[in-house]
């Protein structure tokens, strides 16, 4: 005989399913499908070609080889390497330099929404439109050489384009914003009693804003960083434009490679060095925010590099006695 059932069961809610769905995965994947399609895709082409052969006619020959990576250690391909890393990190170096004092100063302004609003302009602007405007103002016949010529302080046009200096200049206006953003963020979550106690214990304003601020906002200057050095290092159009044949940079050798040799597993292989590179960069803000999310939620991660500045002041201090 079948057992009845018992009176007491009740049947489930029309919405009890819902109670036990996992939400997040549900909206978690569109953003998994577009990371699929859009990174880790195109990521798996480009590995897969950089171990193949380079065809007769361009593309390449499904074979294994590592001749491209062989080919990226030859020297000239190393001293581009040296020369893109110098170009990065001297652009780096001054937008970071730039960008602290104007983060500050944006930080402790009561017209933070304008400042803002000026930082975010260039993004409306199309880049090709902002470099032709670096280009229009530099050339033999720009602003900066007439002034220069009726200040009589050259006789002759000074040449500022297709360079060096001019990549690293127009490299530093076209990255700066992404420095400045989240310089500001960090020190605008900065505790600035701390910057007072640490003046009311001795330390200069030089000492504190070293040994407490930089310490306090390091997760906005890394991620300053990675914004800044590798768009830089991976460059294309800045060096194009405003180069000549000292400023040739990885980006330009890809594009190179598939435009004109037809290398494909060389230009690969370029582009997965740059993609792991900013990969590594992504993985460290990654883990510098972590690690500044711990120190906050244990014992205040702030306040213990302001008494570690502290200490390092006073120990300078007794020394000095």
């Amino acid at each position: 005989m079948k057992e009845k059932k018992s009176v007491s069961e009740k049947p489930k809610p029309a919405g009890a399913w819902e109670k036990n769905f996992n939400q997040g995965t549900l909206y978690g994947w569109p953003m998994g499908l577009w990371f699929a399609l859009f990174f880790i895709a195109p990521l798996a082409i480009i590995f897969v070609y950089s171990f193949m052969k380079k065809g007769l006619y361009g593309g390449v020959v499904a074979e294994f080889s590592l001749k491209a990576y062989a080919q990226m250690f030859q020297p000239r391909y190393a001293l581009l390497v040296l020369r893109t890393l110098k170009i990065a990190g001297i652009s780096t170096a001054i937008t970071i330099a730039l960008a602290l004092p104007c983060g500050y100063a944006m930080a402790r302004s009561r017209y933070q929404t304008l400042l803002l609003f000026l930082v975010i302009i260039p993004f409306w602007t199309n880049s090709l439109i902002r470099i032709f405007a670096w280009m229009s103002i530099m050339n033999n016949s720009g602003i900066i050489n007439r002034v220069l010529v009726a200040l009589h302080i050259t006789k002759d046009y000074v040449q500022l384009l297709y360079n060096q200096g001019a990549v690293i200049l127009v490299s530093v206006y076209m990255y700066l914003p992404y420095a400045i953003l989240p310089i500001f963020t960090a020190i605008d979550r900065f505790d600035f009693s701390l910057l007072e106690a640490a003046r009311d214990l001795g330390a200069s304003k030089t000492q504190s804003m070293y040994l407490v601020l930089i310490p306090g906002i390091k997760s906005g200057i890394i991620s300053a960083l990675i914004f800044t050095f590798i768009p830089i290092f991976g460059a294309y159009t800045v060096p194009l434009l405003v180069g000549g044949k000292d400023s040739y940079m990885i980006g330009n050798v890809i594009v190179d490679q598939v435009q004109k040799t037809r290398n494909w597993p060389l230009a690969a292989a370029f582009s997965l060095v740059i993609t792991l590179i900013s990969i590594a960069g992504i993985l460290w803000v990654s883990l510098a925010n972590m690690r500044e999310a711990r120190l906050k939620k244990s014992a205040s991660g702030t306040k213990e590099e302001l008494y570690t500045g502290i200490t390092v002041l006073k120990m300078r201090r007794g020394g000095a006695k």
